[in-house]
């Protein structure tokens, strides 16, 4: 058969290929100019804000590096060839600014690698060095940076593993580093696809229960073991500024590594065996130990064993002790949290966890301080009197925050916050913390007050805040609130010292600078200066808008209309809603809006905004609220919400005089796509959907997806009645599917959009599937995320623009 010249010929003649071998391929010159930029540097600043320090890098990594050699084991994705994460970002240059010059100039780094591909920035304790890894073609060297000087130094070669967290772990003193290196003992790997077996893999069960999600990269068989022990095996070393490394600890599987407050201990934590096919290794067995800074055991506080059959639902743990880590405000106490129901959710108690301190020598059971009435969530340690903890349960939506005495835990805690977080109306902020005198972060206090920085939704728009509470009375005084109605003024950081704001501004059009805010003067002095590289989106018309669902739920999304388009013509445009479902147990939390018109328009690979620049209508961030208030599940009434919320979407558009309804396409990713392909099977309100990374029959996940806790077993129709697989007969809408062969995510198996288009191609419908090689859950390579760019403008020209239209003739 003769290769068709080009895709454009195929889709208008609607020629049918079991296959095309199609080369990456480059979206229309109006997407290009806006993918292919240079993105603005990423910022790090020191707690004092005397120095900044500016990151940058690629927008997209290539194909050819995505194409490195990967083994997935265990949840993490490796590169075994530098023993390095797979997929990990790195920044290929450094500039430093002296926040405290009046001319805010910024040097350049030097020093750095050729090529420099950086990543794991650590703050030494001072704060006047940052150590980073670079990735070199054979492997991890560590470097440290002289922030004032602006130089880079390399300490060691390429014999780093940073394969799992903490790779790098600064002294007190700033002056040398826990480093994880490569063992000599460390055996080969072994080749799966060469591997001649030596027996069958068996899995049994003894009759327990574990009910477990499906996860993705989790071990197979003994090869696989082998090669995850032999990848996560590493020695501790102590690594000075001048490069002489001392081993610090013999051989392990180490996972976690933290210094106390005042640097006197090390806390350690290994995996061990037995690992396990159905977990990944956060799940396998665990030993937490104590060190002295020197190498000394001192005592060995928790063994974890291996967790496959945790009780089912999200508010379910580990039944033993969980969530060992510092006091902030001690020189060296552990704490940690003990469930009280034996870790399954549906045990009836009064108190669901326990939080501990351990003072040395750090053995035996430690010192109850407060019980949580729900499962803990974290704690913000202030002084030796004050401290605030939150807990939080996922069924009823609720969070909690308690004032406790850590020195008196027979004093009454006092609830200083009890509301649903989804309610983001009432959303008090989070707490302003600092160092303290040994460089921990604690709470920002002063006499009894303390600080919190809240993103300020309201009904009548966002307004960012700053606001003091008293932590014995409660009483709250507003110190600062954003009063820009034309721009959003993201609080960053708060300074007690010299009641100064860290601010971030932007508007439609103005690219996100930093700012320093004094309140007592109440001015600005700006630090960045940023501009914008989405210059062809300036003119651009942007709104949020307001409506009604059918049953009364207030919506919202944000509308895009091209730049010069006349909205009082008589010119309707296509359009492209994309959305994402989010469940609720309470309408009035669904119908608040979560969007501000102000944000800097800038699109990211996967956006909808793109097609603005092709003459399109876009409703982007449209609320898709699926609620189940009480007893009711969201889930129970799904399908038919999903359709409410689109038509009220389209509805609201049309009325506005905007947009031809006939010619609405709609898009989505994750469980975005499921909802594009629940929409199109079940309703006939689009011309044409986009589905990226979806899963469509949730009986291949059987144990819960999204929000959904009950098995299948427990409701099979409602995982019936869900998957779009489940009713392909229905589908007359022409559908792109697209997913990465390497997605990563928790049920989203690359199976599931293959399984899909074969049974949507059986039946007759029109559907396209492109599978993007290397490419995980979120694409990141620039040939894949150009080529999917250029598929869904053909799929949209066609089947949405070009709605109703006579095919033009050979």
């Amino acid at each position: 058969m003769k290769r068709i010249a080009t895709f454009l010929f195929v889709l208008s003649f609607a020629t049918v290929y079991a296959q095309e071998n199609l080369e990456y391929q480059k979206p229309p010159k109006e997407i290009l100019d806006l993918v292919d930029v240079q993105l603005a540097p990423s910022v790090l600043m020191d707690d004092a804000k005397n120095y900044m320090l500016m990151r940058s890098r690629n927008t997209f990594p290539s194909i050819a590096e995505l194409s490195e050699t990967e083994l997935r084991l265990a949840g993490l994705r490796i590169n075994p060839k530098t023993n390095i994460g797979s997929r990990v970002t790195y920044y290929n240059k450094l500039e430093v600014m002296n926040l405290k010059a009046k001319d805010k100039t910024t040097t350049e780094v030097s020093g750095l690698p050729a090529n420099p591909r950086l990543a794991n920035f650590t703050w030494s304790p001072d704060q006047t060095k940052i150590a980073f890894t670079h990735t070199s073609e054979d492997g991890v060297e560590l470097w440290v940076l002289d922030v004032a000087g602006s130089k880079a130094t390399k300490l060691t070669d390429a014999t780093l593993n940073a394969n799992m967290r903490d790779v790098i772990n600064w002294f007190e003193d700033s002056e040398s580093m826990i480093v994880k290196m490569l063992p000599e003992s460390r055996e080969a790997l072994i080749d799966t696809k060469t591997a001649v077996p030596t027996g069958p893999k068996i899995s049994s069960n003894d009759g327990t229960k574990a009910p477990n999600r499906t996860y993705q990269d989790l071990l197979k068989n003994q090869i696989d073991e082998h090669n995850f022990e032999q990848l996560a095996l590493s020695e501790l070393y102590q690594v000075d500024l001048s490069g002489n490394a001392t081993k610090w600890k013999d051989v392990d599987m180490y996972r976690s590594i933290s210094f106390s407050p005042d640097g006197s201990h090390v806390l350690v934590s290994t995996v061990g065996k037995p690992f396990s096919y159905l977990v990944t290794y956060s799940r396998f067995p665990t030993t937490t130990t104590v060190y002295k800074a020197n190498g000394e055991l001192v005592a060995v506080v928790n063994e974890q064993p291996l967790a496959e059959d945790l009780p089912k639902g999200r508010m379910s743990t580990f039944p033993g002790k969980r969530s060992f880590n510092w006091r902030a405000d001690k020189p060296a106490t552990l704490y940690y949290v003990q469930a009280l129901d034996g870790g399954n959710q549906d045990n009836e108690v009064e108190f669901r966890d326990e939080l501990y301190e351990l003072e040395a020598p750090f053995t035996g059971e430690g010192n109850p301080l407060l019980k949580t009435k729900n499962r803990f969530n974290r704690v913000f340690w202030g002084d030796s009197r004050i401290a605030v903890a939150y807990d939080y349960w996922w069924n009823s939506r609720t969070i909690r925050a308690y004032k406790f005495n850590p020195s008196n835990p027979a004093e009454q805690p006092l609830i200083i916050e009890d509301r649903n977080y989804q309610d983001i109306y009432s959303d008090p902020g989070d707490f302003v913390t600092e160092r303290n005198e040994m460089g921990s972060e604690v709470l920002a206090l002063k006499k009894g007050n303390a600080f919190l920085i809240g993103d300020g939704y309201t009904a009548k728009g966002q307004f960012p805040f700053v606001d003091q509470i008293n932590l014995s009375s409660l009483k709250k005084t507003r110190l600062y609130e954003s009063e820009y109605t034309d721009k959003l003024e993201r609080i960053q950081d708060y300074s007690l010292s010299s009641n100064q704001l860290l601010v971030r501004i932007e508007a439609q059009s103005e690219f996100p600078n930093y700012y320093f805010r004094n309140l007592k003067k109440n001015n600005l002095t700006q630090i960045t200066s940023f501009e914008n590289p989405f210059k062809s989106l300036a003119d651009i018309h942007k709104e949020v808008i307001k409506y009604k669902r059918d049953d009364g739920i207030d919506l919202s999304g944000t509308l895009y209309l091209p730049a010069g388009y006349d909205k009082g013509s008589e010119e309707k445009l296509p359009m492209l809603l994309w959305a994402y479902p989010r469940e609720y147990k309470d309408k009035s939390s669904a119908g608040q809006v979560r969007t501000n018109p102000n944000r800097f328009t800038a699109p990211y690979y996967g956006s909808p905004i793109f097609w603005v620049a092709r003459g399109y209508a876009v409703l982007d961030g449209a609320e898709f609220p699926i609620v189940g208030e009480g007893d009711e599940e969201p889930n129970d009434t799904f399908r038919k919400q999903l359709v409410a919320n689109a038509k009220a979407a389209i509805d609201a558009v049309n009325e506005m005089g905007y947009i031809d309804p006939n010619r609405v396409g709609v898009g989505g990713h994750s469980y975005g796509a499921f909802m594009v392909a629940n929409l199109l099977s079940h309703s006939d309100l689009f011309a044409a959907g986009i589905a990226r990374s979806g899963a469509y029959n949730r009986t291949l996940t059987p144990f819960g997806f999204q929000s959904e806790e009950r098995t299948y077993w427990e409701a099979p129709e409602v995982y019936y009645t869900m998957s779009p697989f489940m009713h392909a007969e229905k589908m007359k809408t022409p559908l792109l599917l697209i997913h990465g062969e390497a997605d990563n995510n928790s049920g989203t198996y690359p199976m599931q959009s293959e399984r899909y288009f074969n049974a949507l191609k059986g039946l007759g419908a029109t559907v396209r599937l492109v599978m993007l090689p290397k490419e995980s859950h979120g694409y990141r390579g620039k040939e894949s995320v150009l080529h999917m760019l250029w598929e869904q403008d053909q799929w949209l020209e066609k089947y949405v623009k070009g709605a109703g239209k006579e095919p033009a003739s050979e």
